[in-house]
C-alpha cells in the first residue's frame, strides 16, 4: 500500500500541489473601442481592417533597391544583435529556474583500501571497502507551488524579452526605411537648390548686362545676387545633410550602404509601398509587440506574487542515497550489500525581521507598477495608431494641392521671368515669383516625403509582420 501511495503522490510532489499566484486577468482596455472621428479621418470611414502581424515587409516594401537595405540591416544590425542576445539570455535564465522543478541525480563509486594495527602483537591487516550509489541533494518538494511561480515568472520574463526583439526588429526596419526616405528627399531638395541657383546666376548677369544698358537698377542687381547667395548657401546645406543622411543610414543598417542601393531622389520611388486598407481593431493593439511585452511583464509580476506568498509555508527538502556495497570490486555489483540513506528535513519561517511581508508588498506594488505601464503602452499605442490615421486621411489632398501650386508657380515665375525679360514688368516681380516656385517645390519634397513615411509609419504602429516565428529572429 505505501508503495503504491508514493506512485501517486510522487508526481504531486514534484510539480507542486498548489499555486499562490493570483488569478490574472488583463487589465480593461484604457481606450476606445472606435476608430476617432473627425475631419481628418472622414476619408477613411468604412474601410477593412487589415492583420498588419502577418504581411511580412517583403511583401509590404516593393521598391528592389529599398528592400536589399533593409536585408541588409536586419542582417548587421548592431541593435538587433542586442535584443537578440538579451532574448538568448533570458530563455537561458528560463532554463536554469525550471532545474529547480527536479531532483539532482547523481552518481559515483568510490574505493577504501587501509592497513591498521589489529591489537594482536602489533600485527597489521589491510582492508578494502567499496561502494556504488546513486543520489539525490536537497530536492525542495514544491508543495505550495514556489518554484512554479518563479518558473513561470522567468519564462514570463523571456516571452517579454522576446517580444521587445520584435519590436526591436520593427524599429530597426522602420528607422532604415526613414533615413532612406531622407536621403531621397534631401537629395531632390539639393538638386531643387542647384537649379535654382543656376536659373538666379543667369538672371543677375541679365540684370547686370540690363544695367549696363541703363535698363536696371543697382537694386535689381543687388536683389539678384541675393538670391543667388541665399540658393548656394542651401546648396552647401543639402551637400551636408545628404552626407549626414548617408551616415545615418550607415549606422542603422550597421555597415556602409553600396552607392547603386541609394535612392536618386524622392520622386524616382514611384509605388514603394504596397497598398494595404488602414482601418483598425482593438486586437490589432492588443498584439504589438510592445504591448506584448508589457503584458508579459504584468504576468512576470503577477507569478512573483505567487513566489512572495509561498515564504510563509514550510518548505521540505528531501535528500537520499541508495547503492551498494563490498569489500570486493570483483563482487560489487553481484554480491554486494545494500546501501541506503534517506534525509528529509524541514524548514518552517519563524521570525525574518519582517522580510517575507515586506517582499510581499513589493512584489504587490511590481504589479501595480506594471499594470500602469501595461495601459499606458496601450494608451500610447492608440495615439500612435490615431495620429497615423490622420496623416493618411488627409495626406492624398495634401499632395495634389501641393502637385497644382508647383504647378501654378512654375506658370507664375515662367510669365513673370518672361514680362521682365522684355521690359514688361519689374525684376521685383520676377524675384518674387522665382522664390515662390523654390518655396513650392522644396514644400512639394516634404509632402512627398511625409506620403512614404506615412505608409511605413502605420506598418510600424500596426505592428506589421511580427507575427513571426523565434527562427526569423535568427535566435
Amino acid at each position: 500500500m505505501s508503495a503504491k501511495l508514493l506512485v501517486v503522490f510522487l508526481p504531486c510532489f514534484l510539480v507542486g500541489c498548489m499555486s499562490l499566484d493570483p488569478d490574472y486577468q488583463r487589465p480593461a482596455s484604457p481606450v476606445a473601442n472606435t476608430t476617432p472621428n473627425g475631419d481628418a479621418y472622414k476619408s477613411l470611414q468604412g474601410a477593412q481592417a487589415a492583420n498588419y502581424r502577418d504581411i511580412g515587409w517583403q511583401e509590404y516594401i516593393l521598391d528592389p533597391q529599398l528592400r536589399q537595405v533593409v536585408t541588409m540591416a536586419l542582417d548587421s544590425s548592431r541593435d538587433l544583435r542586442e535584443a537578440v542576445a538579451s532574448v538568448k539570455s533570458a530563455h537561458a535564465q528560463y532554463g536554469e529556474e525550471r532545474a529547480d522543478l527536479f531532483p539532482s541525480l547523481s552518481a559515483g563509486v568510490s574505493g577504501t583500501r587501509s592497513r591498521a594495527l589489529t591489537g594482536e602483537g602489533n600485527q597489521t591487516a589491510i582492508s578494502n571497502s567499496y561502494s556504488a550509489e546513486g543520489s539525490v541533494s536537497s530536492f525542495e518538494l514544491d508543495l505550495f507551488g514556489k518554484n512554479q511561480s518563479l518558473t513561470r515568472e522567468q519564462y514570463e520574463t523571456y516571452l517579454s524579452t522576446l517580444e521587445g526583439a520584435r519590436s526591436t526588429r520593427l524599429t530597426v526596419l522602420y528607422n532604415t526605411v526613414d533615413y532612406w526616405l531622407t536621403l531621397a528627399a534631401d537629395r531632390s531638395n539639393l538638386a531643387i537648390a542647384k537649379e535654382t541657383a543656376e536659373s538666379a546666376r543667369q538672371s543677375m548677369e541679365v540684370t547686370r548686362k540690363q544695367m549696363e544698358h541703363g535698363t536696371a537698377s543697382m537694386v535689381d542687381v543687388s536683389s539678384a545676387e541675393t538670391t543667388y547667395q541665399s540658393a548656394m548657401a542651401d546648396v552647401a546645406s543639402y551637400t551636408t545633410s545628404v552626407a549626414q543622411d548617408k551616415n545615418a543610414l550607415d549606422l542603422v543598417v550597421g555597415r556602409s550602404v553600396p552607392d547603386n542601393l541609394l535612392p536618386a531622389n524622392i520622386d524616382a520611388l514611384g509605388q514603394a509601398f504596397r497598398d494595404v486598407p488602414a482601418g483598425i481593431s482593438s486586437d490589432a493593439l492588443l498584439n504589438r509587440p510592445d504591448v506584448l511585452e508589457a503584458e508579459h511583464n504584468l504576468k512576470s509580476a503577477n507569478a512573483s506574487i505567487g513566489a512572495a506568498r509561498a515564504n510563509f509555508f514550510p518548505t521540505i527538502s528531501l535528500t537520499a542515497s541508495g547503492g551498494v556495497g563490498s569489500s570486493d570490486l570483483s563482487s560489487l555489483f553481484k554480491n554486494g550489500a545494500g546501501i541506503w540513506s534517506f534525509a528529509p528535513s524541514i524548514s518552517l519561517p519563524i521570525f525574518k525581521g519582517g522580510y517575507n511581508v515586506s517582499y510581499l508588498k513589493y512584489t504587490k506594488a511590481q504589479k501595480e507598477y506594471y499594470v500602469a505601464a501595461y495601459e499606458k503602452t496601450v494608451q500610447t499605442a492608440f495615439q500612435e495608431v490615431a495620429d497615423a490615421l490622420a496623416r493618411r486621411g488627409t495626406i492624398n489632398d495634401q499632395l495634389t494641392s501641393q502637385r497644382n501650386n508647383v504647378a501654378a508657380s512654375q506658370t507664375y515665375y515662367h510669365l513673370a521671368d518672361l514680362r521682365y525679360r522684355n521690359g514688361v514688368d519689374t525684376y521685383l516681380n520676377a524675384l518674387t515669383a522665382q522664390r515662390t516656385l523654390y518655396s513650392a517645390r522644396t514644400s512639394l519634397v516634404s509632402t512627398q516625403q511625409a506620403y512614404y513615411l506615412n505608409l511605413i509609419t502605420f506598418y510600424k504602429v500596426m505592428g506589421g509582420g511580427t507575427a513571426l516565428k523565434e527562427s526569423d529572429l535568427k535566435l
